[in-house]
């Protein structure tokens, strides 16, 4: 689809962006006319497919709106906007030009609607279910959530979700004692925490989460057409810190030397083979602990080991057949 679009503008038309989601996209452009005929062409491709696209879920918009109506698109969860502002919040152009306004990303209005009505339907479905099976069919459902959401401007949503949650919460626990005073009812199901604050857990410290304590982290852009599973660890170690195929300490430490190794200085590459070095040996006195370790090529790590004292303090047992370390030739 993206070629077929491509192919359809000239250099002078000015190339469209085209963004896509498993069957879920959106085409960039600056102009209107630009937007209508990449509609056509992909109208054409999917045709030949035997597609089409769905009229309800298709729309044609500007960032910024119009007097008509608003602006942005919603977008895998998100609603994408630009927002007018002055000139001491404006976002610029490549040029260092103010565009007079800035672009955000929040969780779309639909998103948080479908997220509060899944842990509406939690709630319900718990009334006669102990505080601590709630609490534990409720966290999962927030932290990933949140843990989706946290890339976008979503602290003040954050807060709303928590708000009605606790209205959920407050029916739920009132219900169950509907002779009891409200105080009475507080106090058997929430808690004040160390910051002050009230948090809805059992008297056996099972706690729940809150959206608002989701710390937010700004996404970075991945560059080119790079994938967590195609193989290169020291890319995405580095941008995630835990890489799913990486242990932690391997991730960690990546990150902490900045792709490099600590021995020779050297850009990390794909294909290379990383080991774990102790600073210290631990034969010699070194702990496990991270600030003891270091990454190192796998040569970088031989030519180290070799004198460093490790084979020494092995008791002069010399080289072992299964070691990376080759003996030079006599």
């Amino acid at each position: 689809m993206g070629e077929a679009v491509q192919r359809a503008f000239t250099a002078k038309e000015g190339k469209p962006s085209l963004i896509r989601y498993a069957d879920d996209f959106v085409v960039l452009h600056p102009t209107r006319a630009g937007v209508e005929k990449a509609r056509q062409v992909i109208d054409v491709w999917l045709r030949d497919m035997g597609l089409e696209l769905k009229p309800s879920k298709t729309r044609i918009t500007h960032p910024l709106g119009t007097a008509q109506e608003s602006g942005g698109f919603d977008f895998l969860g998100f609603n994408v906007r630009q927002y007018r502002v002055g000139r001491t919040h404006t976002a610029k152009n490549q040029h260092g030009t103010p565009l007079g306004f800035k672009t955000l990303t929040k969780p779309s209005n639909e998103a948080v609607k479908r997220h509060l009505a899944a842990l509406g339907q939690i709630v319900r479905d718990s009334r006669n279910k102990p505080q601590e099976a709630l609490i534990t069919a409720l966290n999962p459902v927030i932290t990933g959530w949140a843990n989706y959401h946290r890339a976008g401007v979503a602290k003040e949503i954050f807060s709303h979700c928590d708000h009605w949650l606790y209205v959920m919460l407050r029916r739920w626990a009132r219900s169950r004692h509907p002779n009891k005073q409200a105080k009475w009812v507080t106090h058997k199901y929430w808690a004040v925490d160390q910051g002050g604050g009230w948090t809805f857990r059992t008297q056996d410290g099972v706690v729940l989460k809150a959206h608002a304590a989701t710390p937010i982290r700004r996404h970075k852009k991945v560059k080119g057409t790079a994938s967590p599973y195609d193989g290169n660890l020291v890319y995405w170690a580095q941008r995630l810190k835990d890489h799913p195929l990486t242990n932690n300490r391997t991730g960690y430490l990546l990150k902490w030397q900045r792709g490099r190794c600590a021995s020779c200085g050297l850009y990390f590459r794909l294909g290379d083979v990383l080991e774990i070095d102790h600073i210290i040996p631990e034969r010699l006195g070194g702990d496990d602990r991270l600030t003891n370790l270091q990454l190192l090529h796998r040569h970088c790590h031989d030519q180290k080991t070799a004198h460093d004292g490790s084979y020494q303090a092995r008791g002069g047992q010399g080289i072992h057949d299964k070691d990376h370390l080759d003996e030079e030739p006599g």
